[in-house]
């Protein structure tokens, strides 16, 4: 089972757990609710916190947006609502004790679950107010039975559930914002390296252009027929210059960053045999290289993407698969797909995305879906790592 399953199996059985023991507590509520007292204030205790309590499961129990406005407002709603009630039975009570045996259990839980939704996923002015709100609507409910120290100590204890729930929300958010900024990060990084690409690949181009218009210019006086040829090229050039920069230019690095970043230079298909060199140099299972076609003529993305998708791969088996015997690269070239894949036969078992949060296959994942391709990382049939990638070309030469 993958990590995201895992965690909505978590989700799902937490909500299953919190319905069973909301449930239970209603029931008590209804059970335990006065039968002997018939004052106003002993029926409000009967009927209004189990209105309440109702109220608020419509809160906690669906997955909210982060940020939203409608959360907080409406736990504040509630959270006002069972304060009043509160003053109104210890009003309605002359500050006596009821005959009763609940003040609303399922209520108080239910109020506890929206203090940790709020901190969770309510927008950050209005959370805290709604939280602070409902804590102290949890810490009143006791003195709806009376001021007895043992209400009193009740009301205490259910402040510290509510602290506690929000103290849970609010970790849960900032480990959430964390890694939301590290994606971003990551995202950001991988514009970056796309405007370094896109840099030394026009550069490259339009240099050959201008050689070719002028070399087609001094061979027009002594073999015009040779500049059709050489008008050809550059059209060539120029056409696939153009299908690159209408690919990548929508995901360049950010505008404010300094113009004078260091290039790196590009490295493609053509340079795997000294990326697996390189490998062999420093891990224990050797790695492979299978070529099926021709790689020549690749459009320059998709060359220095395939690059780093093998170099992600054999990173993860260095890391996460110390185990491994022997690594698999394969490339290989159809009419219409370019596809790579990077096995071991590693028996150290992963997740996806792997330890170290999985940033790099987060980036690597955003560089091919902008070229129009997929990628996959799991568990291979036969055990081990498998990362597949396949690049469309026809899309990469007709766009």
């Amino acid at each position: 089972m993958s990590a995201p399953d895992l965690r909505r199996w978590w989700v799902r059985l937490a909500q299953a757990a919190g319905l069973v023991t909301f449930g239970l507590l209603a029931l008590f509520d209804f059970t335990a609710s006065t039968a002997d007292d018939s004052s106003i204030a002993a029926l409000l205790l009967l009927v209004v916190p189990m209105g309440l309590a109702v109220a608020t499961v419509p809160l906690w129990l669906p997955v909210h947006r982060p940020g939203t406005r409608r959360l907080p407002l409406a736990a504040l709603a509630l959270a006002v609502a069972s304060l009043t009630v509160t003053a109104g039975v210890v009003f309605l009570s002359g500050g006596g004790s009821l005959v009763a045996r609940s003040w609303g259990l399922a209520e108080s839980a239910g109020l506890v679950g929206v203090v940790f939704v709020v901190t969770r996923w309510g927008a950050p002015r209005l959370a805290l107010g709604a939280a602070v709100a409902a804590g102290l609507a949890v810490a009143a409910m006791p003195l709806r039975l009376g001021t007895d120290s043992l209400l009193v100590i009740f009301g205490l204890l259910q402040a510290l559930a509510a602290a506690g729930a929000a103290g849970i929300g609010l970790y849960l958010r900032v480990v959430a914002a964390g890694r939301e900024r590290a994606i971003a990060l990551v995202r950001a990084e991988q514009r970056a390296e796309f405007a370094r690409d896109l840099h030394d690949f026009i550069a490259h181009h339009v240099t050959g252009i201008v050689v070719q218009a002028q070399g087609a210019r001094f061979v027009a006086e002594q073999d015009p027929r040779r500049v059709i040829v050489a008008l050809e090229q550059i059209e060539r050039a120029g056409a696939e210059t153009m299908a690159s920069m209408r690919r990548m230019v929508g995901i360049l690095r950010n505008p404010d960053a300094p113009p004078d970043a260091p290039l790196a230079p590009l490295a493609g298909v053509s340079d795997l045999v000294p990326l697996l060199t390189g490998f062999n140099g420093t891990a224990s299972a050797p790695a492979r290289l299978h070529v099926d076609g021709d790689l020549d003529g690749l459009p320059v993305e998709v060359s220095t993407s395939a690059y780093r998708v093998v170099m992600e791969g054999l990173t993860n088996t260095r890391q996460h698969a110390p185990d491994a015997r022997a690594v698999n690269v394969s490339v290989r070239r159809t009419p219409d797909w370019l596809l790579v894949r990077v096995a071991d036969d590693g028996a150290t078992p992963r997740t996806a995305p792997a330890r170290g949060h999985g940033f790099g296959l987060i980036g690597l994942t955003e560089r091919v879906r902008a070229l129009g391709g997929t990628i996959t990382a799991g568990p291979g049939v036969a055990g081990g790592w498998v990362l597949d990638a396949a690049f469309p070309l026809r899309s990469a030469v007709t766009r």
